[in-house]
């Protein structure tokens, strides 16, 4: 016999699974689809017609029925204005009122000009001359419930006014709508400003076949001058967003550019530091190496410390090019340290000569004092080419030769062939591309490249203005 599947109870609930998700409890739910299933919303078809109404009533929707109770009063004005910084301080704090000010003579406007429709005068005046320019002082605060108060406030001032001419609009709703109309376009968007004046022409298309006699009908003159008003508010609502966007996009770039400076500014740190610790770090490791060669039958674990000292130098380096990406990362601090100079060279000399490097100085010309920046080059490029020949060139001989010129400072450090048992320690690849940066910073000239006789040279001209060498 076949298995019996028992009916579903409709009241029944679906069974759970153990994910949580409720899933058909019986096979004939799964399977009878061509008569239980409902299409869905996916499996929909609309034309591309009833799509785009669709869409646009969409718009109308968003834009003057939802939220039409909405509290939203309206901004004061900025004092940053080129108007507004001009006047006085008195009335610089004044002037942010000054929208307010403005809807509330729109308002004053409309109350004269609605009471003088009444025949009569009197309490009917009043009331001619309130409902209009109430209409427009509630843009103030609910700018979306003041457009529609504007058209029932229409037919019901034409009922007051005790004629039916002109039609569908007394004077005031008249002055009144095309003063809400307004506001309400200065306080949101094109396309709403496009939904108040569609709305605003079928009122009075409507009303005038109801009620209309064809002589005094004033929709046509409503439809030309509120597109006008429309038109003009548009035109400026369009030319602020856009002053908005280019003031955006300053900004954003100001921002980018400051943010570019200091990453060029940490590059320049990121150089110093490799210029300073890779040659320590060079030091180091020479030491370590040419170390055992100045005993006589050292001991295997002297040798073997001087050789652990070397490797640890050499990985110090490795890791080095990888701290300089640290050093450009946005949170990093610059050390406040003393930056040096050539009257530090001395100095340096004296540490390459303990690395084992024979080093020789020649200075030319009346020594004075350079611009900072050229003594801080200075002294980076003699520092990265004598690395260079600790690194490259371990057992050579170097001379540095330094010129005082009337037009800046002359740079010479010359090397020659590696000898004796150590080995080059190899590079990261970046000291002359450094120098090379450092010189074109300071508009100077260089030239590196390998001699004749196997060693290297470094040439560089550091152009120094008339008026620095006089200080």
């Amino acid at each position: 016999m076949g298995r019996v599947v028992p009916e579903k109870d409709p009241a029944e609930p679906l069974s759970k699974g153990t994910t949580g998700r409720a899933r058909p409890a019986y096979r004939s739910d799964v399977t009878d689809t061509h008569t239980h299933s409902t299409p869905g919303p996916k499996n929909r078809f609309h034309s591309p017609e009833y799509d785009l109404a669709a869409g646009v009533l969409r718009g109308l929707r968003e834009d003057l029925l939802d939220d039409v109770l909405a509290y939203r009063p309206l901004p004061r004005r900025g004092i940053d204005g080129p108007v507004v910084r001009r006047l006085p301080d008195r009335l610089r704090g004044r002037a942010v009122w000054a929208p307010h000010a403005a809807v509330a003579a729109f308002a004053l406007m409309v109350f004269v000009i609605g009471s003088a429709d009444a025949n009569g005068g009197g309490t009917t005046s009043l009331v001619l001359g309130l409902l209009p320019a109430a209409t427009v002082l509630l843009t103030l605060v609910r700018p979306v419930a003041a457009f529609w108060a504007s058209l029932a406030v229409a037919p019901l001032t034409q009922a007051l006014s005790g004629y039916w001419d002109p039609e569908p609009w007394t004077s005031g709703s008249f002055a009144g709508h095309l003063a809400v109309m307004t506001v309400v376009a200065l306080r949101t968007r094109p396309r709403t400003a496009a939904w108040m004046w569609v709305l605003t022409c079928a009122y009075g298309i409507v009303e005038e076949g109801a009620l209309g006699d064809g002589f005094q009908d004033n929709t046509g003159p409503m439809a030309l001058v509120s597109a006008l008003v429309l038109l003009f508010v548009t035109v400026v609502q369009v030319r602020r967003e856009a002053k908005q966007e280019v003031t955006a996009e300053r900004t954003v770039t100001a921002i980018e550019r400051d943010k570019r400076t200091l990453l060029e500014e940490r590059t320049t740190i990121a150089r110093e530091l490799h210029d300073v610790v890779a040659h320590h770090m060079s030091v180091v490791a020479i030491q370590a190496e040419a170390a055992p060669y100045r005993v006589e039958n050292p001991p295997i674990e002297l040798e073997r410390a001087f050789a652990v000292i070397r490797e640890n130098a050499v990985i110090a380096l490795s890791e080095l090019r990888r701290v300089l990406g640290v050093v450009r990362a946005e949170d990093y601090e610059a050390p406040d340290a003393p930056q040096p100079t050539l009257a530090d060279l001395d100095a340096l000399l004296r540490n390459v000569r303990d690395a084992g490097l024979t080093v020789d100085k020649v200075v030319t010309g009346a020594v004075r004092e350079l611009p900072q920046g050229v003594e801080l080059s200075a002294y980076r490029i003699v520092q990265e080419a004598l690395s260079n020949s600790l690194r490259h060139a371990p057992g050579a001989t170097a001379r540095v030769e330094m010129g005082y010129v009337l037009g800046g400072l002359g740079l010479r450090v010359l090397n020659g062939p590696a000898t004796g048992f150590v080995k080059p320690s190899p590079g990261a690849g970046h000291g002359i591309t450094g120098m090379r940066e450092r010189v074109t910073m300071l508009n100077g000239e260089m030239t590196a490249g390998a001699t004749d006789d196997g060693g290297y040279e470094v040439a560089v001209f550091l152009p120094v203005a008339m008026t620095e060498d006089a200080g």
